[in-house]
């Protein structure tokens, strides 16, 4: 279930995705948050510049590798502005980090894209869960995910 706690960090999720967004980028933000309730690690979408693989949630399971342990990453919580993408499922699941707490889902996100106009991804939309097994998933929190809609349209109007 979703708390307080979890909405703070959503929204600071939401405040990095607009971030994103200011700086020319597709407005995605994460936050890597210990067993303990501190903040980590944070970034945002880096994929302008045409690596789509600089997503943040990717960029948070290289950070746990490099300064976690074990035991650690499968303690802390990683916050989303959007559901994980298959590929940032799967370094989340490889790299052994806990729960996962998203604001917008895939299925939100497709849809939104759609009413748009915007043409779908080569890379299927799959839910977390049909990507990794044994993670503890909330999402989406509907009062959130709204706003994450309304930075997506922003990047669309402005890049199309």
């Amino acid at each position: 279930m979703i708390n307080d706690n979890d909405l703070k960090h959503l929204k600071r999720c939401i405040e990095l995705a607009r971030t994103a967004l200011e700086a020319g980028d597709e407005p995605f933000g994460s936050i890597l948050v210990s067993v303990h309730g501190k903040v980590l690690a944070e970034d945002h979408n880096h994929v302008a510049g045409g690596d789509h693989t600089q997503h943040p949630e990717f960029a948070l399971a290289r950070w746990a590798v490099k300064n976690m342990t074990e035991e650690e990453r499968a303690k802390a919580t990683v916050y989303t502005s959007g559901e994980h993408c298959p590929m940032c499922a799967a370094a989340h699941g490889w790299v052994g980090l806990g729960r996962i707490v998203y604001a917008s889902s895939s299925e939100q996100l497709a849809q939104w894209l759609s009413e748009i106009g915007v043409a779908k991804s080569r890379v299927h939309n799959l839910p977390i869960h049909e990507v990794i097994r044994d993670t503890i998933v909330d999402g989406p929190v509907l009062e959130l995910a709204e706003q994450v809609r309304k930075l997506h349209r922003q990047f669309y109007a402005k890049n199309t």
